[in-house]
C-alpha cells in the first residue's frame, strides 16, 4: 500500500509538485508580490500627478509624465529598497540611487514612446479619439507603464539591488569588484 502511493505521488504532478515549483520559486514570487504593491500603490500616484499636471496645470502630455513618473519613482525607491529588496546587501546608497534612476529614465522613455506615437502619430489621423485625457491615461499611463514595469523589475534585480552572491562593489568606482580568482 505504501509503495502504491509513494508511485501515485509521483506520478501526479499535484500538491507535491506545486509544493515544489513554489519552494524553487518562492524569493522571486516575493519579490514580484512586493514590487507589484510597491508598483500599485506609485501608479496611482502617477495617474493623480499626471492628471493634475494635464488638466489643472495645463501642461503637455509629456511634460506631466515625466514630472508624474519622476515623483513616483522616488517613493517607488525608497518602497523597493527598504521593502522590496530590504534584505539584499546594501552596495552604496549613491550607486543604488543613481542606477535605480537611469533605469528608470529607460522605463520613462518607453512610456513616453507609447504616449508619444498615440498621440502624435495616430492622434494625427483620429484627433478626436487619440488626442484626449482618456487615450493618454491609456498609452502613457496603462500601455506604457506595463511595458515599463517588465524592464524596471529585471534591471532592478539585475543591476540595481545586487544579490547577496554578486561580487561586492568598489565604491570609488560604483563597479563590481573583480572575483579573487580574477585579481592580476
Amino acid at each position: 500500500m505504501a509503495e502504491s502511493r509513494a508511485e501515485s505521488a509521483a506520478a501526479a504532478p499535484g500538491v507535491g509538485g506545486l509544493r515544489g515549483l513554489y519552494a524553487r520559486f518562492r524569493q522571486l514570487i516575493h519579490e514580484v508580490a512586493k514590487f507589484g504593491i510597491v508598483g500599485g500603490i506609485n501608479f496611482f500616484v502617477d495617474i493623480g500627478i499626471y492628471n493634475v499636471c494635464e488638466s489643472l496645470l495645463g501642461l503637455g502630455p509629456l511634460t506631466s509624465k515625466t514630472i508624474s513618473v519622476t515623483v513616483a519613482a522616488t517613493l517607488a525607491f525608497v518602497g523597493n529598497r527598504y521593502w522590496t529588496w530590504r534584505n539584499r546587501p546594501r552596495t552604496n546608497l549613491a550607486r543604488e540611487y543613481f542606477l535605480y534612476f537611469v533605469m528608470n529614465a529607460v522605463g520613462l522613455l518607453i512610456s513616453l514612446l507609447c504616449l508619444g506615437f498615440s498621440y502624435y502619430v495616430l492622434g494625427e489621423q483620429w484627433p478626436a479619439v487619440f488626442q484626449t485625457t482618456l487615450a493618454n491615461n491609456i498609452s502613457g499611463s496603462i500601455v506604457g507603464t506595463a511595458l515599463g514595469t517588465l524592464f524596471r523589475f529585471f534591471a532592478y534585480r539585475k543591476w540595481v539591488f545586487l544579490p547577496a552572491e554578486d561580487p561586492g562593489v568598489d565604491p570609488a568606482t560604483g563597479l563590481p569588484e573583480p572575483a579573487d580568482g580574477d585579481r592580476p
